[in-house]
């Protein structure tokens, strides 16, 4: 925290205001300022509450006091008093652009966009400058659901300079919505633009990033010219490569194509060109991030083969390293440098010793992977792999680099503004457990995000646990923890509990000893949150006749075995059996597939939840929002779950895709 804003107190009682409330000013921005840690700006915003309360006992009716102090309230969730505070500093001075401005912000904390809109405008009415209320307008476009209107609105703060992470993250998400027909130099720019931005989840620009790409290169014409030379130069579709998984079609045989080429022309010239290293590092990144699911032919197989022999008598010759990059590149577009024979060899280096622009490739293909084989071996769990072929052990999946953007704030501020729960008689930290946390993005937003938690991340997928414990380790992240199934229920068999479960991936039928709901009536305190969703993805028409081939022919999980089912959809892709399947951004993992085809979800294990949470004796129903987060009113759905529970299928949940939240009465 910075030294206090100390200014001599002034011979007038007007000046003196006038500082404190100039000192407020100073220690609000300081509360938001995030360069300072959450603590660091709690302190702050007590600050300026205490200049503002002793600026108001000399001047009661003071309206920016007024005002600022409500901005403190908002940020402490406390939405009455804000509103209260905002209204009266407007009787005691009409028509000010900053407190409309405020009531904006209220509307959009209290889910009413449409009335934050109206706010706002009437902020602009009095200020036609105020970035702060344009900005507003952007968010209430864009919780409106007019992601068109408010990515424009996005754009022109960018232009304008105000490049804020609520202006990019906000931009990120009307991207996810929009439709690209055409090819659009300007949105182009803009998808570059925040594929460059640090600190965004660029994995969420996939679908965005592929339209693009995709009308660039005019790929619905089988007769479009694809040159190697402009595709080497095409920021656009390297960033992409580089940080997303493009779930389009097209763009995987486009990828596909220029990684044939690549391996062409060195194949002819024995050498790959400088022009041509970066985007063959780019695809190498995309490859390891597909889990290798790109198509190769025979031909390009059995010239990698013979890279990677050339590779590993280069190292028996003892041939210095800069001799060894080219061919690497080369091999690590195909597979991955960890299951090489010449694997071993490379542990002799550290990861900084290599050239910078190799280094991402080589982490991802050999060093990252190496450390998550070190955590694996801490775990029973590993037994199971080691029946297996190197290039057959699961995949982490989801794939994501970068943790969404959220404001940071604390569990129980969430519990008591969101849920309207009462949070005196918690204790200082909160156990939170999420249960099929998959590679754990949303577990570890939470352990980074919310300042009073200690986080269980559990997930049946000893790949998606290395990977998570290894990503947060490199955060510094010390408050979560990331187990498999049999630890948890032990932990819980124990005797421990925590004070709020989020239910993310199903266990799958393969878990034949657990039963969700018994875990979590056991784990859950008196006054516990269980947060889930009615919905179970991964159930297109295609999945279930890709599931039944497997039971069918009792296929195994090998990347060869996957590769073939995929082959089989993509030729199809235009059926309507396989158009859902195709389009969901598990298709272009084999992660992914291997984990909805060979683990789906136990949708039993979502039955026995409702279930169990229907009986309103042990649980409350205390929020419910629909698909677009929209809040809902509880009695009707509550009236469903409990239909829902006598067996009901005319006002089943299942497959609407809301988001409820039950509270443990005792």
């Amino acid at each position: 925290m910075q030294a206090k804003h100390h200014i001599q107190a002034p011979q007038s009682q007007q000046a003196h205001v006038a500082r404190l409330i100039l000192q407020g000013n100073l220690a609000y921005g300081e509360s938001n300022s995030q360069g300072l840690s959450h603590i660091q700006r709690l302190k702050a915003r007590a600050e300026c509450r205490q200049y503002l309360n002793e600026a108001l006992t000399l001047k009661p009716g003071n309206a920016g006091a007024l005002g600022l102090l409500g901005r403190v309230e908002l940020d402490d969730g406390q939405l009455e008093k804000a509103h209260t505070l905002f209204n009266a500093s407007l009787n005691h001075q009409p028509e000010q652009p900053q407190q409309y401005c405020n009531l904006g912000y209220w509307a959009l904390k209290t889910e009413r966009p449409a009335l934050a809109e109206q706010y706002f405008l009437q902020a602009l009415d009095g200020d036609r400058q105020s970035a702060a209320a344009f900005c507003g307008v952007a968010h209430a476009k864009r919780l409106q659901g007019q992601f068109d209107v408010a990515y424009l609105h996005y754009r022109k703060l960018l232009e304008t300079g105000a490049e804020w992470e609520s202006v990019y993250s906000g931009m990120l998400t009307c991207a996810q919505h929009l439709e690209v027909n055409k090819a659009d130099t300007a949105m182009a720019r803009d998808a570059i633009s925040l594929l460059q931005r640090d600190g965004l989840p660029h994995q969420e620009l996939g679908r965005f990033v592929g339209a693009i790409i995709h009308q660039q290169y005019d790929l619905d014409n089988p007769s479009a010219d694809i040159f190697l030379h402009a595709a080497s130069e095409d920021e656009l579709l390297i960033l992409a490569l580089q940080k997303t998984l493009i779930p389009n079609p097209a763009v995987e045989e486009l990828v596909t194509l220029l990684r044939r080429a690549i391996i062409a022309e060195v194949a002819q010239t024995v050498e790959l060109r400088d022009e041509l290293q970066r985007l063959a590092l780019a695809i190498a990144q995309y490859a390891d991030r597909t889990g290798y699911a790109l198509a190769a032919e025979e031909d390009e197989e059995h010239l990698v083969a013979a890279i990677n022999d050339s590779i590993q008598a280069q190292f028996a010759l003892g041939e210095e390293q800069d001799t060894l990059i080219g061919s690497l590149m080369i091999s690590a577009m195909y597979g991955a440098l960890f299951h090489q024979n010449f694997a071993v060899r490379l542990g002799q280096w550290n990861l900084v010793d290599w050239p910078l622009a190799l280094q991402p490739v080589l982490a991802a293909s050999y060093y990252d992977r190496a450390e998550e084989e070190a955590i694996k071996q801490n775990f029973d769990e590993k037994a199971e792999e080691l029946r297996l072929v190197k290039t057959d052990v699961p995949q982490a999946w989801p794939s994501w680099s970068q943790l969404a953007y959220r404001a940071e704030s604390s569990l129980k501020t969430v519990m008591a503004t969101e849920l309207g729960l009462a949070t005196q008689n918690l204790p200082a930290t909160l156990r939170v457990m999420v249960c099929g946390a998959q590679s754990s993005q949303h577990a570890m937003e939470l352990a980074r995000y919310l300042d009073d938690v200690e986080i269980i991340a559990v997930d049946e997928s000893l790949a998606n646990i290395a990977k998570a414990t290894r990503m947060a380790n490199d955060m510094g992240m010390d408050n979560i923890v990331f187990w498999p199934w049999s630890i948890a229920q032990r932990f819980v068999a124990d005797g421990h509990q925590v004070h709020w479960i989020d239910i993310g991936r199903l266990p799958s039928p393969a878990m034949t000893d657990l039963s969700l709901a018994a875990l979590i009536n056991d784990a859950s305190s008196s006054g516990a949150v269980v947060h889930m969703h009615t919905a179970v993805a991964e159930q297109t028409t295609g999945d279930k006749q890709i599931r039944k081939l497997i039971g069918e022919h009792k296929l195994q999980p090998t990347r060869q075995t996957l590769r073939q089912l995929r082959r089989m959809a993509l030729a199809n892709r235009n059926d309507t059996t396989w158009q859902a399947l195709t389009a969901d951004a598990d298709f272009y993992s084999l992660g992914g597939c291997r984990d909805r085809w060979f683990r789906p979800q136990d949708t039993s294990q979502l039955n026995e939840l409702v279930a169990m949470v229907s009986n309103e004796v042990e649980w409350k129903l205390v929020k419910a929002r629909d698909e677009d987060g929209h809040s809902l009113a509880t009695g009707p759905v509550q009236q469903q779950i409990q239909a829902e529970a006598l067996g009901s299928e005319v006002q089943s949940l299942m497959g609407q895709n809301l988001s409820v939240y039950f509270q443990r009465r005792r």
